[in-house]
């Protein structure tokens, strides 16, 4: 807490903080049909990544007991969508392509690490009775397809709505969606119009459960692959150029830039001297920034969780308590932490204090309701404690602590991923450092950022697995839970 920047450098967050609240009550519904298509683009987008994720995904997952495949895929969804625009902006521009395989390629490392670990735990003993001679197609189909079938359907589903908020997330960098009016919205104080695309936004997500039925997504799927933008402003040229001359370190190139040869160099120490001040001035603060931002976060997630899980709890409330508490829960794990950073960023300036409060309260209320609903499973003994204080400390919380651990260390590398990619709002952390880069079209430098930012959250990833196997939970539990 001592290292982290958290003070208040608004000028007057009351006043803002009143306006806000003035436009959340007087929404201006006309704002939907003006931007009724950043909604559908929304919905587009959300559908095409997350089936060619799922594909993607799919292939993988029987390869990923293979190192190589399984370092691919850890790197691939450590980087965060608004960095895969990034990258892919150059190549093909700023269009519908580039917001879909933004979404398209990290999931499908994330869909192939579950999916893999679901396989992992199918239990063989349905496969004895098939007949020996069965090909690996069959004994796929009909010995473990039944068993793994509602698991990577429930988190599919899951990923689904992660898309959907991906998705929103995306329009803040330009692409055509929700957050790109939101930004609009919020930067020019047209709160009115802001709440107004946000409850749409609830609504979308609280209704999937209405539209989103398994008969019907092939259909989504379908429309929504046809439907979408097919403009693309891609060229051979300018992707030779941005894989062959724009990301390699500028001491390579700076002779040949200068000359007009384009010719490349490798003068060893000044590719030092370059590496070593990004080093120090940039990755060093960027990466300890970060790692503060997400630990003081991670500790108020837990805390959060703990403080709010027995609003939802059966045998802790009433079920007035756990109806309003459960909308309350549905509002914060709703909102990407990119929109609740950004609005608390009106309130109080550009420090820390945002970005924490946004990833506590949005994981907070992810865990709290995972939590909640695996204390609502523990059937109540004629000898648990009568007071709910008591009931609390002595009989649901030993019960439910290892699995609330275990999502809270699974929680751990999303808010590391989280904490960088807020820096492209003006926090100091590594996604203050890309965006900059990007900003002055210095692609090497970008890239290196963006590796050390893969980096970072593996060698979170994997002290998290590390954590979680010795507490002994089943990856599947946390899989199906839907803390990933």
């Amino acid at each position: 807490m001592m290292a982290a920047d958290l003070e208040i450098i608004s000028l007057n967050p009351i006043n803002e903080f009143a306006a806000m609240t003035k436009g959340a009550v007087t929404p201006d519904f006309k704002a939907l049909y003006l931007f009724r298509s950043a909604l559908l683009n929304t919905l587009l987008f959300a559908f095409s990544g997350t089936a060619l994720g799922v594909a993607g995904g799919t292939v993988l997952a029987f390869f990923f007991h293979r190192t190589p495949v399984r370092l691919v895929c850890s790197f691939v969804r450590s980087i965060h969508e608004i960095f895969w625009a990034f990258l892919f902006l150059p190549m093909i521009g700023l269009n519908a392509i580039c917001g879909v395989l933004a979404i398209a390629i990290p999931y499908a490392g994330i869909f192939a690490k579950v999916y893999a670990e679901i396989l992992q735990e199918t239990n063989p003993r349905p496969l004895d009775g098939l007949p020996p001679n069965s090909s690996k197609l069959s004994r796929f189909f009909y010995g473990v397809m039944p068993q793994i079938y509602p698991e990577i359907r429930h988190y599919t589903s899951y990923r689904f709505e992660c898309a959907l908020r991906s998705s929103a997330v995306l329009g803040f960098i330009g692409l055509p969606t929700l957050g790109y009016h939101l930004e609009t919205a919020f930067r020019e104080g047209l709160y009115s119009q802001a709440s107004v695309l946000l409850y749409a936004f609830f609504l979308l997500i609280a209704s999937l459960r209405f539209w989103l039925k398994e008969k019907l997504v092939p259909v989504y799927v379908l429309i929504s692959l046809a439907f979408i933008s097919k403009e693309l402003n891609f060229s051979m040229t300018n992707m030779i150029q941005f894989l062959t001359w724009d990301i390699l370190p500028w001491p390579m190139r700076r002779e040949g830039f200068l000359d007009g040869t384009n010719q490349l160099a490798f003068p060893v120490s000044q590719l030092w001297i370059w590496f070593k001040t990004i080093f120090q001035e940039e990755v060093l603060p960027g990466c300890w920034n970060t790692l503060v931002l997400t630990q003081i976060a991670l500790a108020l997630t837990g805390l959060l969780t703990l403080l709010s899980f027995p609003s939802r709890t059966r045998s802790l409330a009433g079920p007035v308590v756990r109806r309003f508490s459960d909308w309350i829960l549905i509002v914060w794990r709703t909102t990407p932490e990119y929109i609740l950073a950004y609005v608390f960023l009106q309130l109080w300036g550009p420090s820390m204090l945002p970005a924490v409060v946004a990833i506590s309260f949005h994981n907070g209320a992810i865990l709290a309701h995972i939590t909640s609903g695996q204390a609502n499973l523990i059937p109540m003994q004629i000898d648990a404690a009568k007071g709910r204080i008591n009931r609390y400390f002595y009989y649901v919380l030993p019960r439910v602590y290892s699995s609330f651990l275990a999502f809270l260390f699974y929680r751990w590398e999303v808010m590391m991923r989280e904490s960088a990619i807020l820096g492209v709002l003006g926090i100091f952390t590594l996604g203050f450092y890309i965006d900059s880069a990007f900003s002055e079209n210095k692609m090497d430098k970008a890239l290196l950022l963006i590796l050390f930012t893969a980096l970072l959250n593996m060698i979170i990833d994997s002290i998290s697995q590390r954590i979680r196997s010795k507490i002994k939970v089943s990856t599947k539990l946390v899989a199906v839970g839907g803390a990933a």
